[in-house]
């Protein structure tokens, strides 16, 4: 839950602030929220954060009655809560319907390089790059693009890498009915590369194997199709 001091301000933990950077992973499979993160409307949302937005502009000395600037905790706000987190709210959640697997399709069904962009918890700073996931159907097949619809929807709130991953890949379970699936990650973290140790190309790689991906020989046959060239 949010905290305020006696003047409206949010309250500071200043024991926490650095220890986000040693301590990257989440104990939870689940973005922190609050009891009351539902109460507000999108509409209320976006006013809130618009005029909380406009403070923090006025606190960096920025001139809002400029025609450039005059517009921007709005645009702000919208893009908080209709774009960029959007997948905070569960009314966003992809519906994922399944179809009778009738042509007995068993190996591997693959989408990669599906684009993901999310937005790293720590310092709002974005993550951007490419998931692959993959699964073996059972009595029943998705179609293709609601793959790449869960992988949006659990990307587009504040996140870690590592949760983003395993949250994807139950998801897949439950949707699909088997625990066959496998997940893989490469991004780029702009918390690294626009700030701090300003490492410009350095990626971050995670993957999640469950079911028959735990075999190294599936696992392998996922993994040379991830990297393989795309044909001419």
């Amino acid at each position: 839950m949010f905290d305020f001091a006696p003047n409206g301000h949010a309250a500071s933990y200043p024991e926490l602030d650095d220890e986000l950077d040693v301590q990257h992973m989440s104990d939870s499979k689940n973005v922190p929220m609050h009891s009351r993160a539902f109460d507000l409307t999108d509409s209320e949302k976006v006013a809130l954060i618009s005029d909380r937005f406009a403070e923090i502009m006025e606190i960096l000395g920025l001139d809002l009655t400029d025609d450039s600037l005059r517009g921007t905790p709005k645009r702000v706000a919208k893009m908080y809560v209709q774009e960029i987190f959007r997948g905070l709210n569960p009314a966003n959640k992809p519906e994922a319907t399944v179809f009778e697997n009738k042509y007995r399709y068993r190996r591997l069904v693959i989408e990669r390089n599906i684009p993901l962009q999310s937005t790293c918890e720590h310092h709002f700073q974005p993550i951007l790059g490419v998931a692959h996931v993959a699964y073996i159907p059972t009595d029943k097949v998705v179609g293709l693009s609601k793959l790449n619809r869960i992988v949006e929807y659990y990307a587009r709130r504040p996140q870690v890498q590592e949760r983003l991953t395993v949250q994807i890949a139950d998801e897949l379970k439950r949707t699909l009915h088997t625990d066959d699936v496998a997940v893989y990650i490469d991004a780029s973290h702009l918390c690294v590369q626009a700030r701090g140790v300003e490492h410009h190309g350095a990626s971050t790689i995670t993957a999640e194997y469950s079911g028959r991906f735990l075999n190294e020989e599936t696992k392998r046959e996922f993994l040379l199709a991830v990297h393989s060239k795309m044909p001419n």
